[in-house]
């Protein structure tokens, strides 16, 4: 069996070749640099399953180099690694692209269930295509009942509601692109729907706005992402 891709860029070099000998006992095979600058060659070359980035980094930092993976591709896993703790930087690292993020310092255990979830997450896309229900933080959402549950209050939606959180679900913390939204729920992408489609995910906004830890944000020019 092929063993999975990981691409670690920290510029710590103590805690990165620890982190980098951790997963490689754990049957993972790890290019480890440690700037953002060699961290995108390295991408282009190695070519990952998933990205373990370091945000604070000289040359070229996490978030700018996640912003250049971005361009040429959308699909790798990004988990950042930070000692930063402001929501403010958190919601960024999820805007231009990440997938998670792990706050330092981390116990290697976290890394890992983060990882294979992450991965998990990828590999399985496609297949949870036909799921239909969904926890969403404290939420229950049953997509055929088209019900959104909290604390035993029960919301009913509408069928466009329901359609476009479904989406949301099945791309959590990922971004779901405008354009396939509008094409699936209202088959068609133009400027009145767009803008029909912005007050409906205002509207979903509001339902979750319950547990602080759902949020649905607006990745400027490309779509929108469910975190939870």
């Amino acid at each position: 069996m092929n063993k999975r891709k990981i691409l670690f860029v920290e510029d710590e070099q103590s805690l990165g070749l620890i982190v980098k000998e951790s997963l490689e006992t754990r049957g993972f095979q790890v290019h480890y640099c440690q700037d953002g600058k060699i961290g995108l060659k390295a991408f282009k070359e190695f070519k990952p399953d998933i990205c373990l980035l370091d945000i604070m980094m000289p040359i070229k930092d996490g978030f700018t180099l996640a912003q250049e993976i971005r361009k040429i591709d959308q699909e790798t896993p990004i988990i950042f690694l930070t000692a930063r703790s402001q929501t403010s930087d958190v919601v960024k690292g999820f805007e231009i692209g990440g997938n998670d993020y792990l706050k330092k310092p981390f116990s290697m255990e976290e890394l890992i269930i983060r990882v294979k979830a992450r991965l998990n997450e990828a590999a399985g896309a496609n297949s949870e295509s036909d799921q239909k229900d969904f926890i969403i933080g404290s939420y229950k959402f049953e997509y055929d009942k088209q019900t959104l549950e909290f604390q035993e209050q029960i919301k009913k939606l509408t069928h466009r509601e329901a359609e476009i959180l479904r989406l949301l679900c099945l791309n959590k913390n990922k971004v779901l692109e405008r354009s396939k939204v509008l094409d699936k729920v209202w088959g068609d992408d133009n400027f009145f729907n767009a803008r029909s489609m912005d007050v409906f995910i205002t509207k979903l906004r509001k339902y979750l706005a319950e547990d602080p830890n759902v949020e649905i944000i607006n990745v400027r020019g490309i779509g929108y992402k469910l975190i939870y």
